[in-house]
């Protein structure tokens, strides 16, 4: 039995080989010092579960944790700095923008992450639609990239993958969300907030579903759909600001 644990572990040494990642950190534009660093950030908690020799290596939540607050100060600092005539208000709807779940699923989806991420084998099969573990996945290499170079290359990574998209987001105006838009309106036009509640959700937990309605002055408005309930509730918002023609 020990001889078979290291035969697995030597496999998968040759299998996932510092080679193998040097590629991967070139795909990505990168250069690794550390490239333990950049398996822990591709490496998701699952796949441990059926690679006990990969532990060494750890998993990418703590990677994620740190490339959240990376992500959130480098964000700041950059509209700060290179949009000085945005209002606060629209500087904080902006970086919202820039930072959701949404926006990093773009940058996994552009990188291919969902190649290299290391997953279960069950995971495996279902991660192109698994968009938390892809945009956790990008926190995480922000993270493992702050770590590996610094504050500065961490910021150069998110100018080539994340910042890019500030003018054209400035430019459909999809910064603002729609739930923030009309709590303004219906706030100045009816001095009342519009009201969420949650009809229903199915689906299994990695593909859930959900289905929210909102209220103004307990008159229905919209419904919305969406994987999350975030998601939905700005589907519902969309339609009410349709319906009341903004």
């Amino acid at each position: 039995m020990v001889q078979k644990n290291k035969k697995d572990a030597k496999n998968l040494e040759e299998i996932y080989s510092d080679d193998y990642f040097r590629k991967i950190s070139q795909e990505f534009s990168l250069s690794f010092n550390n490239l333990d660093l950049l398996k822990q950030a591709l490496t998701h908690r699952s796949f441990l579960n059926e690679n006990p020799q990969w532990k060494k290596i750890g998993n990418n939540e703590r990677l994620e944790f740190l490339g959240d607050a990376v992500l959130g100060f480098l964000t700041a600092r950059y509209l700060y700095q290179k949009m000085p005539e945005l209002k606060e208000g629209d500087m904080t709807f902006l970086k919202s923008s820039l930072t959701s779940a949404k926006a990093l699923l773009e940058v996994a989806r552009a990188l291919n992450l969902q190649k290299y991420v290391l997953v279960s084998k069950g995971e495996k099969v279902k991660i192109g639609n698994n968009y938390s573990l892809l945009s956790d996945a990008v926190e995480a290499l922000i993270g493992a990239i702050f770590l590996d170079q610094g504050l500065e290359k961490a910021n150069e990574f998110l100018e080539r993958n994340i910042f890019i998209k500030i003018e054209k987001i400035l430019s459909e105006h999809s910064y603002r969300d729609a739930k923030s838009v009309l709590q303004e309106i219906t706030q100045a036009k009816y001095k009342v907030l519009p009201t969420y509640y949650l009809e229903k959700s199915w689906g299994p937990p990695h593909d859930r579903k959900f289905k929210v309605a909102v209220y103004l002055n307990n008159k229905l408005l919209a419904k919305g759909e969406g994987r999350s309930l975030k998601e939905a509730e700005i589907k519902a918002a969309q339609k009410a600001l349709k319906k009341i023609g903004q």
